[in-house]
């Protein structure tokens, strides 16, 4: 019996079903937990076991490391984690994705299959996919997920083929015996052992995926459990490198985020090779003990004793390296130092593309429109600077300052709603395309604050050609209300950078009644000035102009704070107003 091109794709077909019913699973629930996932990472505190804990329970329940990593790299990207924390969870998930190894070798390879109730599964799943309510489509797809996950394996069992078949195959893997060589033979064979299992995480993309093969091929007496060992440990820097490699478009965050996990990963498999054949002997008795049959005896036996050392090993790897994550926090921040101020525009959350659910997209845009909101409140000191700077050489500097802001406001919108538009065009629950809308939104009135900032620079720069001078009396008037508009700016980033349940309403409503309040007690004296000729005519126009200006500035600041209120929140608090 001959293993042929035919038998080859089958096999990485069996795979391909694999990875994708996993894939559908964890997509599924990343979406069900998706808001859910926020609140859990955002409470987070400086507790790094906390930290690992919810590692741990994160990449359990989406099944893979990967996906936590991304949620993770994100997070620290939007300010929500700090890179100590978010190397706890990064343990944390180290251990989590070996409930996958776990799943495989009890319900896929033990002597129950889940894989006869994968059509069962489905018959379930598929018509959730159709209901009404959405979490129940979810549900749905998580159970199809599941069940596809399953049938690819089993039909990566039956794939690989029996293995006295094959005599010559037989002859090479007894060449390759790991037992009957001395400790530096061990030591060199496991070396190869473990890129082998580097390079085949790389090329499927997938620890998981990497790991379900490792299993079939050990049930199916391929690899010897030292080796197979061995591959696990080469898959755990594997996947490392996969993030390190989509790393590199993104920023210092990710990057920083990436290299902590290859350190840790790559310090533990280290140790872990120098006593590996002590290790492996105390596995295969805990295996023996527990479940009835040695690992060096019995190749059916060499899944479960793998699930065992996998798990054991990320435990004892993360009891080892708590203590050291400052310091990985510090080498890598060493590793990857910033790249100083950044230009006045640059994308500093949205930068490295789309995260990997909806949700956290969503986040990252929130945090570039809080950056947004920022520029354009450090942009407005300008404003009140134009009205009373008299030497012309910072005038001038001024008005290209703020010329240069609506360039940059321009561009940072552009950029802002092309992102969202990319993240709206996933399955987006109507909570989430409702927070799109809001973003859009607020967006556009931060533009808008910059195409004013345009008319205010073209205006106060016509008034000072034309030699139109203000009076004292009427800069402090309009630098009176630059106060207020300026408290307003500071208010609308506040509430920008806060939860949507944080926000302060309230004081923004009162700052534009006040700032309403004083622009139409201005606007009413100055026609009064004006009928009486105590006002120069073309002085007026561009004093009435600017308060006018800022007036709006004012209208699009409250605005933007209204945009994420709740409907029913805001109908309460008109009421009480």
């Amino acid at each position: 019996m001959s293993f042929g091109i035919f038998d080859f794709l089958t096999l990485i077909g069996a795979l391909g079903i694999f990875i994708y019913g996993m894939k559908v699973m964890s997509d599924a629930i990343q979406k069900v937990a998706g808001s859910k996932l926020r609140e859990i990472l955002g409470a987070m505190t400086s507790n790094r076991f906390f930290g690992i804990f919810t590692g741990l329970l994160i990449t359990s329940l989406v099944q893979s490391s990967s996906a936590t990593t991304v949620m993770v790299v994100s997070f620290v990207n939007a300010g929500l984690l700090s890179l100590v924390e978010s190397i706890g969870v990064i343990m944390g998930a180290n251990i989590g994705t070996t409930v996958t190894a776990w799943l495989i070798s009890i319900l896929g390879l033990g002597k129950f299959s889940i894989s006869a109730l994968c059509l069962p599964i489905v018959a379930v799943g598929f018509p959730m996919m159709f209901a009404g309510r959405e979490k129940i489509k979810l549900w749905g797809e998580v159970l199809i997920g599941f069940a596809l996950l399953f049938l690819g394996l089993a039909f990566m069992k039956d794939a690989v083929p029996d293995l006295k078949s094959h005599p010559e195959v037989l002859q090479f893997l007894s060449d390759l015996t790991y037992d009957e060589k001395g400790l530096v033979g061990k030591f060199l064979i496991s070396l190869i052992f473990v890129g082998i299992g580097t390079l085949l995480t790389i090329v499927v993309q997938s620890s998981s995926a990497a790991m379900a093969l490792t299993l079939v091929m050990c049930n199916e007496g391929w690899i010897s459990f030292p080796l197979a060992a061995s591959i696990v440990l080469g898959e755990n820097i594997g996947t490392t490198i996969t993030a390190n490699l989509a790393a590199l478009i993104a920023n210092v965050h990710a990057k920083r985020a990436a290299r902590a996990h290859f350190i840790f990963n790559v310090f533990g498999v280290l140790w872990m090779l120098l006593l590996l054949p002590f290790f492996l002997n105390i596995i295969a008795s805990l295996t023996e003990s527990v479940f009835g049959s040695n690992p060096y005896e019995t190749a059916t036996s060499i899944p479960k004793a793998l699930a065992l050392f996998h798990t054991s090993f990320n435990i004892l790897n993360v009891l080892i390296m708590v203590g050291f994550v400052g310091i990985i926090a510090k080498v890598v921040t060493r590793m990857v130092p910033s790249k100083g101020e950044d230009e006045v525009f640059s994308l500093d959350y949205i930068g490295s593309g789309l995260m990997a659910t909806p949700e956290l997209s969503i986040i990252e845009a929130r945090k570039e429109l809080a950056k947004f909101a920022d520029l354009m409140r450090r942009a407005y000191k300008y404003v009140p600077r134009l009205v009373t700077e008299m030497e012309e050489k910072k005038f001038k500097k001024y008005v290209e300052k703020l010329e240069n802001y609506e360039d940059i406001s321009d561009r940072m919108e552009i950029e802002i709603a092309t992102y969202l538009t990319k993240a709206s065009a996933g399955d987006l629950s109507s909570e989430a395309s409702a927070r799109v809308r809001s973003m859009l939104s607020v967006a556009n009135y931060l533009e808008r604050i910059g195409d004013i900032y345009l008319e205010i620079s073209r205006n106060l720069d016509a008034r000072k050609k034309k030699k139109a001078y203000f009076t004292q009396e009427i800069r402090d008037r309009v630098l009176k209300l630059s106060e207020l508009v300026g408290k307003a700016m500071d208010l609308m980033v506040s509430n920008l950078e806060a939860s949507e349940n944080k926000m302060n309403f309230r004081e923004a409503q009162r700052l534009e009644r006040e700032i309403n309040t004083m622009y139409q007690e201005l606007r009413e004296e100055y026609i009064k000035k004006i009928e009486k000729g105590r006002f120069r005519l073309e002085s007026g126009m561009y004093y009435s102009d600017l308060i006018s200006e800022m007036e709006r500035i004012a209208d699009h600041v409250v605005s933007i704070s209204e945009v994420f209120l709740p409907q029913e929140v805001r109908s309460t608090v008109e009421e009480q107003e």
